[in-house]
């Protein structure tokens, strides 16, 4: 079998390469981190009394390392090859692909170096300093040229959906992480924001909520309107739909970030404009899903013996449970028992573990033989054990976390009789203890299934070209 890479000679395959290999890599780096925070939460001696080793310092480095060093190198990666397949063309700007991958390397080890020495603004998924914020900035903007220079001198006449959402992420991410970044620099690794009290708190959860929305969402479903009809060997269920799923999408999830502020020191009006538009939300997300999932249509006995197809409709699924729950816990009255509890952490992880790391492992182990001239990976059985690992991992990891969170919001507001509150903060935090270790373990599970994933990218990477064949599946 002729493999990909020599039918399409003409396609800069060695920028996708690069960003694939260290998507893998980075997300047993993220996870690894994220695994000893979970386990420090459980054993606080694991920080082995070293400053840069605490909790505090870890944990902003495990946030950055799993979306800006795993999931935007997975958004890279995939819209790089999803825009030069689209668009029947190499990618624009010659060895400015390369400047992207070096300068985002550079971006990534600059937060691994400087957050456990704790240099930071302290700002929510924004915590990097000045400097580094320039070189993301830069960075970001000969992205978006590379990008857009490709869809500008495409051979096909139209621009095809995964391009809409992959175009609109990097334009929002840009004007998200510029606005929200600015600040006045007092040193080298010391700065103010330009903002303060509740209008730094409204920038910052416009921020972050879109980081989530734009980066964590809308880069992902590029990724899914590519890769699930090619796996899956179908069209996608509803053009007219994906392109109803962009526009929504994009129009109302600029207003949701207010959601994060409830009952906090800004003005009610904006709170309320939060929770109204999470609830709106709910439909075009529900779409998209919908659309990604009935894309199988006609192909569902795939599922049977394909598990990258699995990982990837499996995520939607993830999805679609996510995008249910936010805007649920977006209802005021909801929030006042969700907020700050560990039920958010759980929401969060049902995104970042079912939904974005999923769809970007399959995505992954769709594009690996396909960079590296071979028929398939080489070990099908490997990718299904790695499903379930992931599958198992996430489902204890968030369970774990919705029980605490529930049973600690009840906790926070019981009250006796006379007016006093019926538990301490360190009795709720005791009765969380045991959901810790499951937290930790699902965690300990997923991060497993990375490492199974790095062992058979290697095994398939290594293999003489063309060695490796997929096996021949009933129909």
């Amino acid at each position: 079998m002729t493999s990909q890479i020599e039918t399409q000679p003409d396609y800069n395959y060695a920028v996708v390469r690069q960003f694939t290999v260290m998507t893998i890599i980075w997300g047993i780096v993220g996870m690894g981190v994220g695994v000893l925070i979970a386990a420090q939460l459980i054993w606080p001696a694991l920080n082995f009394d070293t400053p840069w080793l605490t909790y505090s310092r870890l944990r902003p480095l495990h946030t950055n390392a799993v979306i800006f060093a795993f999931g935007t190198c997975a958004l890279m990666a995939t819209s790089f090859y999803v825009v030069q397949r689209t668009c029947q063309t190499k990618l624009f700007g010659g060895p400015l692909a390369q400047v992207v991958f070096w300068g985002w390397q550079l971006v990534i080890l600059s937060a691994a170096i400087t957050l456990p020495l704790g240099y930071t603004t302290s700002k929510e998924y924004a915590e990097l300093e000045w400097p580094i914020d320039i070189l993301i900035a830069v960075v970001w903007v000969i992205y978006a040229i590379v990008f857009f220079g490709t869809i500008v001198k495409r051979k096909t006449s139209h621009i095809y959906v995964a391009n809409w959402f992959f175009g609109g992420f990097i334009i929002t991410v840009a004007v998200l992480h510029i606005v929200n970044s600015a600040a006045v620099p007092v040193a080298m690794m010391k700065s103010y924001s330009v903002y303060a009290g509740a209008v730094d708190a409204m920038v910052q959860w416009w921020y972050g909520h879109n980081a989530v929305g734009f980066l964590l969402t809308a880069g992902f479903l590029g990724m899914m309107y590519y890769f699930v009809p090619k796996q899956a060997g179908r069209p996608v269920y509803s053009y007219r739909l994906s392109i109803v799923h962009f526009w929504a999408l994009t129009s109302v999830y600029i207003w949701a970030g207010p959601h994060h502020l409830h009952y906090t020191a800004l003005p009610d009006w904006a709170q309320s404009l939060g929770m109204v538009m999470s609830l709106i939300l709910f439909a075009p997300s529900w779409g998209g899903m919908i659309n990604g999932i009935m894309t199988l249509s006609g192909a569902w006995h795939k599922l049977r013996y394909d598990p990258i197809l699995r990982f990837l409709i499996v995520s939607l699924s993830f999805y679609g449970m996510s995008t249910f729950e936010g805007p649920m816990m977006a209802i005021k009255t909801v929030n006042a028992l969700s907020h700050y509890t560990d039920w958010t952490v759980g929401h969060v992880h049902s995104g970042a573990l079912g939904w974005v790391a999923m769809v970007s492992i399959g995505a992954v182990y769709h594009l690996i033989p396909n960079l590296f001239g071979q028929g398939a990976m080489y070990s099908t059985r490997l990718i299904n054990v790695h499903f379930w690992l992931a599958t198992v991992g996430t489902v204890l990891y968030i369970v774990a976390m919705w029980i605490s969170g529930v049973m600690q919001g009840l906790m926070w507001r019981a009250v006796n009789s006379d007016g006093t509150l019926t538990y301490s903060f360190v009795e709720s935090l005791q009765a969380s203890y045991p959901f810790y270790f499951v937290r930790f373990l699902g965690g300990a599970i997923f991060l497993t299934g990375m490492l199974i994933m790095a062992y058979n990218a290697y095994k398939t990477i290594v293999a003489p070209k063309g060695s490796l064949q997929p096996e021949v599946q009933e129909a």
